[in-house]
């Protein structure tokens, strides 16, 4: 069984398994609203997982790239003007970014406190 309350149009707003002081019905683990609430959780979920599987990928390829053309396996004019455009504009972006964390390590050090 499970503790439910819904949302002003009748749709699932929240699913518990411990009775809770908002709570409005009781549905068992067969309820399609049931159903649908887990499997929408399971498909939120699963797309979180990729997003951020694709957000690792991009730094991989951004590290293979940048070893290739440090090999001269590769040159970046090799790409289209707009992806040499975003791989420039990410290197700097990195770069600004490693200077900064420089400049944090550097104050940690540096014994202020």
């Amino acid at each position: 069984m499970f503790y439910v309350q819904r949302n002003d149009q009748g749709q699932l707003q929240r699913v518990e398994v411990a009775p809770y002081a908002e709570y409005t019905e009781v549905l068992p683990a067969d309820h399609a609203d049931i159903q649908g609430w887990f499997a929408d959780n399971v498909v939120e979920n699963s797309l979180k997982q990729l997003k951020q599987s694709d957000l690792d990928m991009i730094r991989v390829l951004e590290d293979l790239i940048e070893v290739l053309t440090a090999k001269g396996v590769f040159s970046i004019t090799d790409l289209p003007p707009g992806a040499q455009a975003k791989l420039l504009s990410r290197s700097t972006a990195r770069k600004a970014l490693g200077n900064l964390n420089n400049l944090i390590e550097e104050e940690d050090e540096g014994g202020l406190i």
